[in-house]
Order: structure tokens, then C-alpha cells, then sequence
């Protein structure tokens, strides 16, 4: 039988941002049976996620197949120095699926995975997902344009709507961008007639940071989700439908552990009060405040003078958060504090006079300032292991206030990460205990307080194979990098013997072979939105 408009979908990859098996077996019978049937009808089973399990650097070693020792990612931003910047797909220094089935003769269409921005040349299209900018380039030039005649209007992102906004105005700016998504993805199949798809969709994660307790929005985004997936099958009719998220998520019943505040405590961090230190204001600010600057470092006001004059007294913001919340007056500092007042008077982390630090939460790691890789290095580097190993010490003997271990693990870089961009890591990796203690990096004044976010990332994410493979297959031992070959497998291409991951059982063992090197990319961020953006998701410390 013919497939539907002939057709000629081999593979179709769903990717669904942060679901995990709870999330799913939580929702309401006949919220999601799509969703279920492949479920119910494939080798389905639990995911387990890489370390960092987080959306930047995840994604991008399922579509690649490599550990981000090999592609280089670990959070959303990359580092020079002391300095930052958002994370694109020029970072991902790794051949990726589509681009290896464009080199045997095979067409793709990918619609929304996240950091590929800007795209590279292959044979078929691509709609960058989140990372991109809000009007992004796509491939090939001239496609954005293409859709939004077609289709009317395609957004990535949606600005107008936060969890305090009706559960009814949510859902719908919800509905509006999953459903954009699915129609693009239908609208270039039909056009390109590809042999591999890639469908992601986002906003099941972003929920999850926006409104997490919310049951009603929980449901509604995923029955939009599953109302899109349904119609591609009809549309489509691929052979075979993976159906697979990058992380988990789940409740964090733990505490939140301030890691720079702990090596402040240990001797191994300075802190600095108003203008310089980490990229971050504090949490008093709750993110709300953020008020489109376009960047660069803004005239202080009056306030804000005032304020970093306090700091360097020891008024910081923290402290005056802690007076606030004493008072029961948090929710109206918020409204009516201006942000750079809140930046003014943070402490921040002193890079440049520190011996180690987190620098970002999402990478899940300690980095030390070491002499001859960092602009202002203090650590020399002949004392460079005995001081990592003082550190890993250190934090593996920290107890929360429960007097339960806040790490299940303490591991040097090399122990977790393999490949040339090893040294892009944190030089240590902490994993939190479960996934359920809250990992920060601002400086606060005490080590530990409630979870910033009362939902965050979990390891085990979810996966499910049907169609035209064993679905008989134990599928339980899965893990996020055995996705790729797997997928190639069911499309008769040979993995890159590159890839870290092995096939799962429902298809034959694979060939390998060796694909060329990649060449590498450059291209600058500079989203200030996109800064914003993170910031209102907990993924910046703001």
C-alpha cells in the first residue's frame, strides 16, 4: 500500500524536551494515547541521559552520537577566559545525522532540535530550534520565509504569557508554538519528500521551569504535543518512529547547595561586590526584571551607585533579601526594584583572584584558575592536581543540613569526558545525589536554602522504537548515545566510528566506518533575548 501522498519518510525521530517515564504515567488517560501506542507498541523503556543532562549539550550528543569530550558542548554558554557567550551550533564540533545521510545520497528535514543555529549545508531543511534567535537562519536561505507564506505565522518562542498569566492564556500561547512545529515539519515533508525526519518539541520542558505544579497546563501542552505527533503519522507514515527525550524531569525534594559559596567558606573563592565577577545578579530579582537592554554595561544610576558603595560595605543584595523575606516584603522588592539596582548590589564570583569556582550550574562542575590557561591564573601548574584533588575532597565530604552526602559523585574531567574538547570541561564534575539536590552558583551568604525550582533535570529520560524493528527488543539498558547509530542503522548507513554509543537490539549490529574530520565553524551568539530568555528559565543565575 502506498504511503500516504507517496511519501518516502524511512525514519521519523520525535524528540519531546525533558520526558521521562513519571511525567508520562502521570497524565490523564486519553491526554496523550499517541504518545502511549508507540509506548505500548515499540521497545520502549527509561533513557539514561549523559552527564551534564541538560538541553544544550544533551541534544547535541544524541544527534552527533559523541560524549561532549568529543563535540565540545556542556552548557549553554562557551567560555574564552573569563568571558561568555551563548552557545550555537558552530560549537558542536561533530558531524550530525543529517549531515552524514546527506554523504550517502539520503535527504532530511529537522524542524526545532536545539542548538542548530546557524545550519550548515546538507541535502534537505532545517528550522533551528531553541538557542537560535527568535527570526533565525534557516537551511536553505530563504526557508523561514517560505513557511511563514505558507503557514502564516512561525515563532520560536513565546514572550507573552509567564506562570503568573491565566492557565487558559498559557495553554493557548503553548498550543500556538507546539502546533507550529508540527505543521513546518508536515509542510517541508511534503516538499522535500526526505528520507529521515527530526521533529523536537520544546515547550514540554519549558513548563516544567515556567509552571510545574501546574496540572492543567502540564496536561494541555502534552495533549498538544501528542494532537501534533498524531497528525505527522497520518501525514508521513514513516517505517519506523523513535520517540526519545534528553533528560528527565522530576521534583527536587532536596535542598539548594551553593557551591561558590561553600569554596568561599573553604578558602578557594573571592567574592567581588558591584561591576566585574560571574555573569550573574541575584535571585532577589527572581529573573522578572529584566528590562530588553541590548547589552554592553549601561550608566549606573543614582540607586545603583548608591547600591555599590552599600556592597562594598557589605550591604550586598543578599543580605538585603534576607532583611526582606524576614519582613514579608520579597514580592514587592521585585516589582518595584530596578534591575541594575539588584546588579549593583550583588556579590559575585572574583574569577580573576579565585583558585576555583562553578561558573555555571548547568555544566555541572568546578573549574580552577589555572596559571597558563586562564588570563589571571593563580593555581601553578605544578600544583594543579594536588589542588583538583582539594577541592574534590572538600565536596565530597559535604553533608546537607539533613546530613545526607549532596554528591553522589566527585570525579575528575578525565574520568567522565573522552576526546579533544576535554579541556572545555569543568576540570571537576560533581553529580548531585538522585538529581534532587538543587546545584547553584551564586554567592550567597548561607550554603544551603529551599530549591530555587521545585522541578528541575533528571537523568533518565525516555525512549521508544516502533514500527519496522524488534520491538521485542530490552531496550531498559538505553542510553542517550546509542540513539544515533541506531537511527543510522535503520536507514542502511554505517555509524562514524567516532560515535561513543552502541545500537540498540532492535536493529542488527551496524557497520562503522571512518567519516572525515569535521571542520569547525565560527559564528557569534550575541542574542541578548536569548540571554534573557535563559535567565527566565533558571538556566542563568540572574
Amino acid at each position: 500500500m502506498p504511503k500516504p501522498d507517496d511519501t518516502a519518510l524511512q525514519t521519523l525521530v520525535i524528540g519531546i524536551d525533558g520526558a521521562s517515564m513519571n511525567v508520562v504515567s502521570e497524565l490523564p488517560t486519553g491526554t496523550i494515547p499517541t504518545i502511549r501506542d508507540i509506548l505500548e507498541t515499540g521497545a520502549a523503556g527509561p533513557l539514561e541521559s549523559q552527564l551534564p543532562p541538560w538541553t544544550p549539550s544533551a541534544w547535541p550528543s544524541m544527534y552527533t552520537g559523541v560524549n561532549p569530550g568529543k563535540h565540545g558542548v556542556y552548557c549553554f554558554l562557551r567560555f574564552e577566559g573569563y568571558d561568555w557567550d551563548v552557545v550555537n551550533a558552530t560549537d558542536v564540533k561533530e558531524h550530525t545525522l543529517w549531515e552524514l545521510l546527506s554523504e550517502q545520497g539520503q535527504t532530511s528535514v529537522v524542524v526545532n532540535v536545539p542548538v542548530t543555529h546557524p545550519p550548515t549545508d546538507f541535502d534537505g531543511a532545517l528550522v533551528p530550534g531553541y538557542l537560535a534567535p527568535e527570526d533565525p537562519q534557516c537551511h536553505p536561505v530563504g526557508l523561514l520565509s517560505d513557511i511563514r507564506d505558507e503557514l502564516g505565522d512561525y515563532r520560536l518562542y513565546n514572550d507573552d504569557t509567564d506562570a503568573e498569566s491565566p492557565d487558559d492564556e498559557q495553554i493557548a500561547a503553548y498550543r500556538e508554538l507546539v502546533g507550529m512545529r508540527g505543521e513546518a515539519f508536515r509542510y517541508l515533508a511534503d516538499r522535500y519528500d526526505p528520507d529521515f525526519g527530526f521533529l523536537q518539541f520544546q515547550q514540554t520542558d519549558t513548563l516544567f521551569h515556567e509552571s510545574p505544579e501546574n496540572d492543567a497546563v502540564v496536561e494541555g501542552v502534552y495533549e498538544a504535543v501528542d494532537e501534533q505527533i498524531e497528525a505527522t503519522l497520518a501525514a508521513c507514515d514513516p517505517d519506523v518512529v523513535f520517540l526519545v527525550s534528553d533528560h528527565g524531569l522530576g521534583p527536587y525534594d532536596g535542598h539548594e547547595f551553593r557551591g561558590n559559596t561553600f569554596l568561599r567558606e573553604e578558602g578557594f573563592v573571592d567574592g567581588v561586590s558591584g561591576a566585574g565577577g560571574m555573569p550573574s545578579w541575584n535571585s532577589i530579582a527572581q529573573n522578572r526584571l529584566r528590562d530588553g537592554e541590548d547589552g554592553g554595561q549601561p550608566d549606573a544610576s543614582p540607586v545603583e551607585r548608591a547600591l555599590q558603595i552599600a556592597a562594598k560595605a557589605g550591604l550586598t543584595s543578599q543580605r538585603i533579601e534576607s532583611v526582606v523575606r524576614t519582613l514579608g516584603i520579597k514580592d514587592l522588592v521585585i516589582r518595584v526594584a530596578p534591575v541594575g539596582a539588584m546588579r549593583a548590589a550583588s556579590e559575585r564570583v572574583a574569577f580573576e583572584s579565585s583558585t576555583a569556582y562553578f561558573r555555571d550550574r548547568v555544566e555541572m562542575g568546578v573549574r580552577l584558575n589555572l596559571a597558563g590557561r586562564e588570563p589571571n591564573g593563580t593555581v601553578p601548574q605544578n600544583e594543579y592536581e594536588a589542588t583538583r584533588q582539594s577541592v574534590i575532597d572538600a565536596l565530597s565530604s559535604v553533608r546537607t543540613p539533613d546530613g545526607d552526602p549532596v554528591f553522589e559523585a566527585v570525579r575528575p574531567r578525565e574520568d567522565v569526558f573522552e576526546g579533544p574538547y576535554v579541556e572545555d570541561a569543568p576540570d571537576i564534575v560533581t553529580v548531585p545525589a538522585d538529581f534532587d539536590q538543587f546545584l547553584s552558583a551564586s554567592l550567597r551568604e548561607e550554603q544551603f536554602g529551599s530549591p530555587s525550582e521545585p522541578w528541575n533535570h533528571k537523568r533518565d529520560g525516555i525512549v521508544a522504537v516502533a514500527g519496522g524493528v524488534d520491538t521485542e527488543a530490552d531496550v531498559t539498558d538505553a542510553h542517550l548515545l546509542d540513539i544515533a547509530p541506531t537511527i543510522l542503522a535503520t536507514l542502511g548507513v554505517p555509524a562514524s566510528e567516532r560515535m561513543d554509543g552502541t545500537a540498540l537490539p532492535v536493529v542488527g549490529a551496524p557497520d562503522r566506518r571512518r567519516y572525515d574530520e569535521y571542520d569547525s565553524r565560527d559564528a557569534t551568539t550575541a542574542d541578548a533575548a536569548m540571554e534573557d530568555r535563559l535567565s527566565d528559565l533558571g538556566y542563568l543565575e540572574q
